[in-house]
């Protein structure tokens, strides 16, 4: 990377001058591409050498590990400056990502009511709306006219982090409506607020899912989503910005479970970085656990094939297609897992249409096996002159295949009706599975096909 290359000669020949030249006419996501490749005392220099805007866009766009090692590196006054220039939502996840002593320091420079704000965003469970949303929004009520609201907007607009949606309540501050900032600055001056709000506003409880909430957000297109508590009353809401963010990890995660790999933790950043960058043995520890279920699974296969040791023998050509048949079935498997796993994050899969979901699959696994089976057959006939092993390899396609794709759903919805993480822990499982059933239909198909064995 050309930046990357400069930034450092410079950095090696101590001109911060010309470097810092270089660095703020840059965009904030080249910047991001930078920080990223950069140790964690270089993020520092580089960061203490941004204007004060771009620095703090910078930060906030910053994945967590980066954030946690940029506070750390920073001298404690820096420190200070750029939490205290955080949105609310943004500081309660930093400190979540922070030692406690570093976080307590950070906590008690705040004014007394950033940190009313901010602990009341801490008293929320991790990972629910509650915890991501931030609590400067613009009020209105019914009875405020258009000019009254604008004029509102003005007083209060530059400390809240969004004016593009507007939310009414009454005096209790119970959710009434919303107001687009369109709708406001095209009504005439003198209508009320009533005239123009929207009384169907998209709601979610504190106590929600971050990851629901922004596939809220997401499926409807909003700008923000309201939060409530029980009481109906708004306290917060979560922006598009903080749901794609929310949307970005949960996808991240997800991504590295399905390849079998574990997840780290919460505490411990992201995932990727730390893959990455981390310590070998600990990438040892989070890998080497799934592929020692594959490993078994293997083992497993491989004493099914040994039972079969007189029935290879007999016809050695059956040996040339085991690959065929376990691959195609592994890559099919797959397929389905992966469709079910990007369904059920994208809310695209629903519990009470599982069966639904499930025997449609199927079919198209049995549709799949169908034509790769006449294929498959059609070729064994012509290389190995048999029509008897084509039909064994044939059906075995059609079986291991429809079988694979069932439990690429099946076994992802089981593993999360008793509450584990499909991601984490089903292609592990499928592929033993399947390897192992998989054998046993083609040599059993063998054996029933092939009256010689």
């Amino acid at each position: 990377m050309e930046l990357y290359d400069d930034v450092v000669a410079h950095l090696k020949a101590g001109d911060l001058a010309t470097l810092k030249e270089l660095l703020n006419p840059q965009d904030v996501d080249k910047l991001l591409d930078l920080i990223r490749e950069l140790g964690p005392s270089r993020r520092a220099i580089v960061f203490r050498l941004l204007h004060k805007d771009l620095a703090l866009r910078l930060f906030e766009q910053s994945g967590s590990e980066v954030r946690h090692d940029l506070i750390l590196a920073f001298g404690h006054d820096q420190a200070v400056e750029v939490f205290a220039e955080l949105a609310p939502d943004a500081r309660a996840r930093l400190l979540d990502e922070l030692p406690a002593g570093v976080a307590k320091r950070l906590v008690e420079t705040l004014p007394r009511e950033e940190r009313r704000k901010l602990d009341v965003l801490m008293g929320y469970p991790p990972e629910t709306a509650g915890r991501i949303m931030t609590p400067d929004y613009v009020r209105l009520t019914r009875e405020m006219t258009v000019e009254q609201a604008l004029r509102k907007i003005r007083q209060v607009g530059q400390d809240r982090e969004t004016v593009y949606l507007l939310y009414v309540t009454d005096d209790q501050r119970t959710l009434e409506g919303e107001v687009s900032l369109q709708a406001l600055v095209m009504a005439e001056l003198d209508q009320t607020i009533t005239e123009i709000m929207e009384e169907d506003v998209p709601w979610v409880v504190t106590d929600t899912d971050q990851e629901e909430a922004a596939q809220i957000i997401k499926q409807q297109d909003l700008l923000a989503l309201a939060v409530v508590d029980r009481e109906q009353r708004l306290v917060g809401i979560v922006t598009v910005d903080d749901a794609m963010e929310i949307l970005e990890e949960e996808m991240t995660e997800d991504f590295l479970q399905r390849v079998a790999i574990a997840p780290f933790g919460k505490e411990q950043g992201h995932d990727s970085y730390r893959l990455v960058h981390g310590p070998i043995w600990r990438t040892w520890l989070i890998r080497v656990p799934f592929l020692g279920i594959t490993l078994i699974g293997g083992l497993l296969a491989g004493s099914v094939i040994s039972a079969y040791e007189e029935a290879i023998a007999a016809i050695p050509a059956l040996a040339i297609f085991i690959p065929v048949v376990m691959d195609a079935g592994g890559n099919a498997g797959t397929q389905s897992s992966t469709i079910f796993a990007r369904a059920l994050v994208l809310g695209h899969i629903s519990s009470r249409q599982m069966i639904g979901h499930l025997l449609r699959e199927m079919a198209v696994g049995f549709t799949i096996g169908a034509i790769l089976g006449v294929v498959a057959g059609g070729i064994v006939v012509v290389w190995q002159d048999s029509v008897e092993i084509a039909w064994v390899v044939g059906l075995a396609l059609a079986g291991t295949t429809t079988l694979a794709t069932t439990l690429g759903f099946l076994v992802p919805y089981g593993l999360q009706e008793i509450g584990i993480d499909p991601a984490a822990g089903a292609d592990p499982i499928i592929t033993t599975i399947k390897d192992i059933t998989g054998l046993l239909i083609y040599f059993g198909l063998a054996i029933l096909l092939l009256g010689a064995l």
